[in-house]
């Protein structure tokens, strides 16, 4: 990544120069046998990316020449994410500054051999405590819930204990609040903020120990991994983006694993099936599938119109609360 665009400003009363550089990152997510996996390079440390440069057409076939160049997989559906450009989230004592633009790609992980250069891995790894389809996690109770209330209390001045406190509660669904798997992102910013994350300790590095459970990432990729989810965690329950991820044909109970998954809650069997059926949103194709442990499951592909009208078309996703 040597020849990155960049920007030289010069500071104000001085000959110093401020060199501005532009990457791309990419959040690419699959579900395979129902767990949400995200594709990486390197040691499953770190998202694709490189910088955008002066030959590439758009940002977006910038994005899309590193992923393919980098993992050898095309990217479909992709939609912008978020541009991060904090300086104090970079371990880069540099003049330089680097602001990351980054996207969300929705695709079916592809079966091939294992690489040395990049790899799907399960995003409850990289967020062990996001996961709720088997009940609350125990490192919330264990770990999480004692540390950060700790962390809470060791603030001097009682109106920031009383606000760390209550920003703990409701990220985490504390005391009588309810866990909203839609805060990803404020969650590992408050673990961060608290130093409980590797990333978060000044003298971090690849090969240091975490302070809690859960893999680590490169410089700001973990942060940025947690906005993918709670996007796409907030999306599928207003757009059936949902399919961008589903095999051509799928029976109702796959639909509705792929969509715990990334959710990490469960659905009302019953609830969902009625809604997907109330919204037309799929159609039988006439076959079944054996082997489900039960009778014949029908199966189903999406409405041709659903995919046509993919931006107009929406879906609800009713999390059961049980």
């Amino acid at each position: 990544m040597q020849d990155k665009t960049t920007l030289a400003k010069k500071t104000a009363g001085s000959d110093r120069s401020q060199a501005v550089s532009a990457d791309l990152i990419a959040v690419v997510i699959a579900v395979t046998n129902g767990e949400p996996r995200v594709l990486t390079i390197g040691q499953t440390n770190a998202l694709p990316s490189g910088p955008f440069e002066l030959d590439h057409r758009s940002l977006q076939s910038g994005l899309r020449a590193w992923v393919e160049r980098q993992t050898s997989h095309p990217l479909g559906y992709i939609e912008q994410l978020y541009t991060f450009a904090d300086r104090d989230r970079t371990r880069d004592e540099r003049v330089q500054r680097v602001i990351s633009i980054s996207y969300l790609g929705l695709t079916r992980e592809e079966q091939t051999e294992r690489s040395p250069t990049h790899g799907w891995h399960r995003w409850y790894d990289y967020f062990p405590w996001e996961d709720h389809r088997a009940g609350v996690p125990s490192i919330l109770p264990d770990i999480l819930v004692p540390r950060l209330q700790a962390w809470a209390d060791e603030a001097d001045d009682p109106d920031m204990r009383h606000d760390r406190r209550q920003r703990v509660a409701i990220a985490f669904g504390f005391g009588e609040r309810d866990w909203n798997e839609e805060l990803v992102l404020q969650r590992y910013e408050l673990l961060y903020e608290a130093a409980l994350v590797a990333e978060a300790r000044p003298s971090w590095n690849a090969g240091s120990a975490p302070s809690i459970p859960g893999r680590t990432m490169i410089g700001d990729h973990r942060r940025i991994l947690a906005t993918g989810i709670a996007r796409l965690r907030t999306k599928i329950k207003y757009r059936p983006v949902v399919f961008e991820l589903m095999s051509p044909v799928f029976t109702l109970l796959q639909l509705q694993r792929t969509v715990e998954a990334l959710a990490g809650r469960l659905v009302h069997k019953q609830n969902f099936r009625r809604l997907i059926e109330q919204q037309d949103l799929v159609e039988e194709t006439g076959e079944t599938m054996s082997g489900t442990g039960g009778r014949p499951a029908k199966r189903f592909r999406f409405r041709q119109t659903v995919l046509a009208e993919r931006t107009v078309a929406g879906t609800k996703l009713p999390l059961s609360r049980a």
